[in-house]
């Protein structure tokens, strides 16, 4: 198996953009490559956190934007003190299904809840650790919506809001493009085409951890 210092890769977007099915190849294609990989979701990853995934996705959940805001870092705190936090400083790369840029953009852009105070509590709940690498798929709400309606899926209690939210949320998202750790793209292509620079740059990235752990 391939050593590494441990490295922090998100996956980022709205509801339907693509985000879970490329966290998830980019985990197969590294665990296939040798790499130590692990691969983790939020809200989700420990016994506590995926208790308040449910009750936040539940439609039949009526959460307060503040109280929402407070569950999901709770379950943040929970995820990253217990496995991810722990799987970085072993060596692993980290493959996260949504992260705090989640936050910014649903919470603090969708809901409407102060920025400043969002920043802070990201900080806390994350215990000061960052993605070193954030893909964040850009896709409009038709289709958003669309993929999400596959299936026969019924909506859990986010993926009830309206498009003005939503369209909140990938303003919010696509504000961040200018962090040097975000890299935009766009959504709406095919996965294979997706997967391409989702792959390049995480091997690339991974590749540097390397040469400078030898």
């Amino acid at each position: 198996m391939k050593k590494i210092s441990g490295l922090f890769i998100a996956f980022e977007g709205i509801d339907g953009c693509g985000k879970s099915t490329q966290a998830e190849m980019l985990y197969r294609h590294l665990k296939k490559s040798g790499y130590p990989v692990r691969l983790v979701r939020e809200p989700g990853g420990t016994v506590l956190s995926e208790k308040i995934r449910r009750i936040l996705l539940d439609p039949k959940s009526e959460i307060r934007p503040v109280a929402e805001l407070l569950l999901y870092q709770a379950a943040r705190a929970q995820l990253v003190a217990d496995v991810i936090r722990p799987a970085l400083q072993n060596g692993e790369v980290v493959v996260c299904d949504r992260f705090y840029d989640s936050t910014t953009a649903y919470q603090g852009f969708g809901r409407g809840l102060d920025q400043k105070l969002i920043a802070r509590l990201n900080r806390t709940a994350s215990y000061d650790v960052a993605p070193d690498l954030t893909f964040i798929f850009d896709v409009d709400y038709k289709t958003s919506l669309a993929r999400r309606g596959k299936g026969g899926k019924k909506p859990d209690r986010l993926e009830k809001e309206k498009k003005l939210f939503f369209n909140r949320v990938r303003r919010g998202f696509r504000s961040l493009e200018s962090k040097r750790r975000v890299i935009l793209l766009d959504g709406s292509r095919s996965i294979e085409t997706l997967f391409e620079p989702v792959c390049q740059k995480s091997e690339l990235l991974i590749k540097k951890r390397i040469k400078k752990s030898v």
